[in-house]
């Protein structure tokens, strides 16, 4: 019986492919994992509907963090745990995109999401909704630095990223480690017995909490530096080496 119970995989960058698929190998190893009685749960910044998908391909009937922690379902469909973001700091955020102008925005609600092309109708009626996280997108490094020290000053919101050139905000305290911390209350099982892998400033805290962190071989340098070891690239089949090396070893 393998000492960790529980296996949280991040999707974009770890679990999926530079194509966003899940290769034969991960899906063949995770399925030895299940077999084996371990527990397999997505972790990742997508929104439900995107993950699923996913879930459903592998024949994942298990838990699920999805939208960074802002959403823990207890399986597919069976919700758990939700923590909303203020739609005052959503109406800031976006009014911070509108003033730069050039950055991809994108809204989480538990609906659907928003993005710069299709916002709210009326632009007004934040407080219709039911918000989960924003983000921004931009390869201009001065333009995400203002945006990033900005949104800093408020201390009111989780920031992370889920790649080099985004920024993601969550309700603070809202993390996927925050999140993986609930899931194990409600399993009965410690964070000791959980391997949390990643590549992205989201994933760190949830790397640095569980029994085993693992990053990425085409993790951001700080995921790495904050993991217990460093696997494969997501290209070559990094989830599988994880689960035979350390999960199923021997």
């Amino acid at each position: 019986m393998s000492k960790y119970k529980l296996v949280a995989l991040d999707m974009d960058g770890t679990l999926l492919n530079e194509q966003s698929e899940i290769s034969a190998e991960n899906a063949e190893w995770i399925r030895k994992a299940l077999d084996a009685g371990v527990i397999v749960s997505f972790s990742t910044g997508r929104g439900f509907q995107s993950a699923l998908p996913f879930a459903e391909q592998l024949g994942l009937d298990t838990p699920m963090i999805t939208v960074n922690g802002s959403e823990i379902w207890h399986k597919p469909h069976v919700l758990y745990k939700r923590t909303h973001l203020s739609s005052v700091y959503v109406k800031r955020m976006h009014e911070l995109a509108l003033k730069h102008g050039e950055p991809w925005f994108w809204a989480y609600t538990t609906d659907t999401v928003y993005n710069k092309e299709k916002w709210i109708d009326p632009a007004a009626g934040y407080d219709s909704y039911h918000w989960l996280k924003f983000g921004y997108y931009t390869e201009d490094d001065v333009a995400r630095n203002e945006i990033l020290a900005e949104v800093q000053s408020w201390g009111a919101l989780e920031i992370t990223n889920s790649s080099p050139w985004n920024l993601e905000m969550n309700p603070q305290g809202v993390s996927k480690a925050s999140a993986l911390r609930d899931l194990c209350e409600l399993l009965d099982i410690d964070m000791s017995s959980v391997v949390a892998v990643g590549d992205s400033l989201n994933d760190i805290a949830a790397i640095r909490e569980a029994g085993l962190g693992v990053a990425m071989g085409n993790a951001q340098q700080a995921v790495k530096d904050a993991a217990n070891a460093v696997t494969l690239t997501n290209d070559e089949h990094g989830v599988a080496e994880v689960i035979k090396r350390y999960v199923l070893k021997g």
